[in-house]
């Protein structure tokens, strides 16, 4: 019986480390391996020509490194592009590439759709298909890095499909990977959650000290609850205990996003209540107006509405920002990820 074929890239360190042993190979060639794959982004390993021509046979007899495949990639006025990633399944995830300035950020997701069925998200009319395991989450980097050289990306953000938290393993081992093997820092690499309390605390104890983002979304429990269910198993106040909680280096602070909805958490009186939920966490606030699609039930408040709300959070303290929707064209918006596709 012939063994199966193993994906480099599907192995943890450890896994790589047994795998080379087995082999009957010294254990550096794990390390070359890995500098390589996440490194050089070598695709086979006819790629890696720092092994003989016999090495490599040998390799590709029990090996191969696996990706994930372009479906399609669209480009919108503003710069933003947006990537259809196909899986080994059948299945597909989108990333979001983000050039502003002299930042190159990507936007990456951490499932196959979402559980969270918040109100307001598009995304999460399609459902929960599966979790991403972690090397399909790191090859969302290696692959787009791969198209855009010689530039290379400064940020990362888990903020595409998926709640990330409740991916937790596979989303930790992603950290990993790509803080040790691609030498990102965890400086330029943010993580968004809905609100999984547990997680949240655990997070810090589990992976490298990336910054943390609230998608709050709301001042009240009775507003959260009707756009964003999870509110309901995880309250307002359990929610920002954790993140009084949660161990902030030296000026670093928790990002709260804001999906301003006309009519429903965009009153004076909704800034005032934020402030003063947020007055005694080291914070920043994204009020992000919202990215309108057909279908949505919630519609975007006007720009005087937005700038009146910044300008409460302000008065009071806060560090507020309007987040500018970039690649609302191409359905590349926050909460419109795979909208376009079924």
């Amino acid at each position: 019986m012939v063994a199966e074929k193993r994906n480099l890239k599907a192995l943890s360190q450890k896994e790589l480390e047994f795998f080379i042993r087995d082999s009957g190979l010294p254990l550096y060639r794990a390390k070359q391996l890995i500098h390589w794959i996440y490194e050089k982004h070598a695709q086979s390993i006819q790629d890696i020509t720092e092994f003989s021509i016999k090495l490599r046979a040998k390799l590709s007899e029990m090996a191969y490194i696996g990706g994930i495949t372009i479906v399609n990639r669209q480009a919108s006025e503003d710069g933003t592009e947006k990537f259809l990633l196909g899986l080994h399944d059948g299945e597909s995830i989108e990333s979001v590439l983000l050039p502003e300035g002299n930042r190159l950020t990507l936007c990456i997701s951490s499932q196959v759709g979402c559980a969270m069925n918040c109100g307001f998200c598009l995304t999460g009319t399609l459902g929960f298909k599966r979790n991403l395991e972690a090397h399909e989450i790191v090859d969302q980097i290696l692959t787009v890095s791969r198209i855009i050289e010689p530039a290379k990306l400064t940020n990362i953000v888990f903020m595409g499909m998926g709640e990330p938290l409740a991916n937790f393993d596979e989303v930790v081992e992603a950290l990993w990977r790509i803080t040790a093997y691609m030498k990102i820092s965890p400086k330029r690499i943010t993580l968004s959650t809905a609100g999984i309390v547990p997680k949240i605390l655990e997070l810090p104890h589990k992976a490298p000290p990336v910054n943390l983002a609230i998608s709050l979304n709301a001042a009240t429990d009775a507003v959260r609850d009707a756009i964003m269910p999870i509110n309901k198993t995880y309250p307002l106040r359990a929610l920002l205990a954790a993140c009084r909680r949660f161990p902030l280096k030296h000026r670093r602070r928790i990002t709260f996003e804001y999906v301003l909805l006309q009519g429903v958490n965009d009153s004076i009186e909704d800034a005032q209540r934020l402030l003063s939920l947020l007055r005694t966490i080291p914070s920043k606030v994204n009020l992000i107006p919202l990215n309108s699609c057909e279908g949505s039930a919630f519609r975007r408040p006007d720009d005087e509405t937005v700038l009146r709300f910044q300008e409460v959070l302000l008065k009071g303290g806060l560090t507020a920002f309007i987040r500018k929707s970039k690649g609302q064209a191409i359905l590349a918006a926050c909460g419109q990820l795979k909208a376009g596709y079924r």
